[in-house]
């Protein structure tokens, strides 16, 4: 049995065959974790959901920001963007089967592997949550979801503000905090106002605004996390970070992490396999 962490997919589902035959990935007796973004920008939008469709609880998948947004314009609350290329799927036949299994996917996971703890989101995770509350908190979200209540959810869900998470936020701006930190987040300060403007590298962040795992004191600081979202950070690699958007749809790479029992209980060994990606287009958020 393997366990794999796949980056951002995007709709790129030849990639992704690509890339599992690489892995010789058998569903039977593997174990993939695709950490969000997997529709949009890319062509094969719905050739991707069927697939992890089809391979049930062998696949394990995050939700992301073009995930969401994908639920949104299914419900009506957004209208398809310029660049969106989800128009295939939404007049799929099997439209309604395929949103129904993506909106019953998780915003957030935390595994043990080998007894080391790995947290899964898609963006990022704010400096005041632990990992058990960042899961915690996911939930909430997710119930809605996958709840009566998702179009008026939807309704609400877009916004900047809140910028920073509160113990005593409720309702429509509590979830959308909740969201926005694990879909969107990249920079924030040190005190864990959320940035939404600034797209680039860690390089070129502006002054007073850090990458929100680089935020003093963050109570996740112990747990491995793994995430995606962030194509111009690139592949990451370190004991409590592993970044595996590698920019698949922008011309780049769809990564893959083989996680495999370390030497001693508690620590892992990873293994990184890419493919190259045929897809060329400009980044964007």
């Amino acid at each position: 049995m393997a366990l794999y962490l796949i980056g951002d997919l995007q709709g790129c589902d030849s990639a992704l065959q690509r890339l599992l035959d690489t892995l010789d990935f058998s569903p039977s007796r593997d174990t993939l974790y695709v950490l969000g973004d997997l529709v949009n920008r890319g062509p094969e939008s719905e050739a991707v959901l069927r697939r992890l469709v089809r391979y049930g609880n062998a696949a394990r998948c995050i939700l992301g920001n073009h995930d969401l947004h994908l639920l949104a314009v299914a419900h009506g609350v957004r209208k398809a963007g310029r660049q969106d290329t989800i128009s295939d799927l939404l007049a799929s036949r099997a439209r309604h089967t395929l949103l129904e299994w993506l909106r019953h996917q998780h915003l957030a996971l935390l595994e043990r592997f080998n007894g080391a703890p790995v947290l899964m989101v898609h963006a990022g995770v704010l400096p005041d949550w632990t990992a058990e509350q960042t899961v915690q908190l996911a939930r909430e979200v997710e119930a809605v979801l996958r709840s009566r209540h998702l179009p008026e959810f939807l309704t609400h869900m877009y916004g900047n503000v809140p910028n920073q998470w509160h113990d005593t936020l409720q309702g429509t701006e509590r979830l959308r905090v909740i969201v926005n930190a694990l879909t969107r987040l990249r920079f924030c300060t040190s005190e864990g106002h959320m940035d939404f403007q600034h797209h680039g590298g860690i390089e070129t962040a502006p002054v007073g605004l850090l990458p929100w795992f680089a935020v003093p004191a963050r109570k996740t600081a112990e747990t491995t996390i793994a995430f995606g979202h962030w194509s111009t950070l690139g592949w990451l690699n370190r004991p409590d970070l592993l970044a595996l958007d590698s920019g698949c749809v922008w011309g780049g790479c769809l990564s893959a992490l083989r996680v495999t029992p370390g030497a001693n209980w508690g620590s892992l060994h990873t293994e990184l396999i890419q493919v190259r990606c045929a897809q060329a287009q400009a980044p964007d958020a």
